[in-house]
């Protein structure tokens, strides 16, 4: 069974438009690293620091009244969110006044002396210290590191240099790619966001690998025939399969988006993201610019050959 039939696209003549696009992905995404770096932008309390305290109410609860009990409690900078399918809510707090240790207790207290008619139940709480949500946020920054190094040595190491070059710059960008959407929309920056970014780094890889491994072997059939041609027959081959290994995750992927409830809910929109993204890039990222590098390796050839003939 063949769901698509066999393609001639010119996937790498159309390069230079796809690099204007990815770059300034790129550059979004570079100005959220820097926000980031400065939390500036949208941190989860597992990097700021501060208190998560989720409360089922056994009735519908006002989120105006709430917001002004804590904001009447010196706890203005609490951030609520309604949990849909009941009655819960989401209570975040970053660094208050309040010692550390004493936040989901106060907020326990105000709401059992607010609503007292109104029972609930406590049914997650979380608190992390300012330090310690620097070292997650350092020690995350450094994992990210490593992978990228360890990506490199891999491919440069199963294919041949500039195959690294083009696998790094195109998982580099996916990378910038799903921090610069969660930027601009706002999302929490948090472990489980990075947990999605490090699980779309691997799926692209797996995707560029396919894609590497067609082109080294037209690279080594068709020694006479152009870069461009090369590598565009080898995307063309394998194109097939990208688009329904790439439909396949997006569909979970969806199905989590859509049903997996509110706590997984920006964890799977970035997975949703990425396997697009993943896609594109092993496409129109990593593949051109290891054919730009073989062109020109092809071209230094040439003429290191003409010299020697001369």
């Amino acid at each position: 069974m063949q769901l698509i039939k066999k393609t001639t696209i010119d996937f790498i003549g159309k390069r230079k438009v796809t690099f204007i696009i990815s770059g300034i992905i790129a550059i979004i995404g570079l100005i959220g690293i820097i926000q980031i770096a400065r939390n500036t932008a949208n941190m989860g309390i597992d990097f700021s620091g501060g208190t998560s305290v989720q409360l089922n109410f056994a009735q519908p609860i006002s989120m105006e009244k709430a917001r002004t009990v804590l904001a009447n409690n010196n706890l203005k900078e609490a951030n609520l969110q309604e949990i849909k399918g009941g009655n819960q809510i989401l209570v975040k707090v970053g660094k208050s006044g309040l010692a550390t240790g004493k936040v989901a207790d106060t907020i326990n207290e105000l709401f059992q002396k607010e609503f007292p008619g109104n029972t609930f139940v406590v049914e997650n709480s979380t608190e992390i210290g300012p330090s310690i949500g620097e070292k997650l946020k350092k020690d995350t920054l450094i994992a990210v590191g490593i992978s990228m190094l360890g990506i490199i040595i891999y491919i440069a190491w199963r294919f041949d240099f500039k195959f690294g070059i083009g696998a790094i710059a195109a998982t580099m960008h996916d990378v910038l790619a799903m921090i610069a959407l969660f930027y601009v929309m706002n999302k929490e920056i948090n472990l489980l966001f990075i947990t999605a970014v490090l699980t779309i780094a691997g799926y692209s890889l797996t995707d560029t690998v396919v894609v590497f491994d067609r082109i080294r072997e037209n690279l080594n059939k068709n020694m006479n025939d152009s870069t461009e041609n090369i590598f565009n027959l080898s995307i063309n081959d394998v194109l097939s399969r990208t688009i329904i290994t790439s439909l396949t995750t997006f569909l979970a992927a969806v199905s989590l988006f859509l049903f997996g409830g509110e706590v997984i809910h920006d964890f799977a929109l970035a997975l949703v993201a990425g396997v697009v993204v993943a896609t594109y890039s092993s496409i129109f990222i990593a593949s051109p610019i290891v054919a730009e590098l073989e062109a020109r390796r092809k071209k230094v050839t040439v003429l290191q050959t003409a010299q020697m003939e001369t």
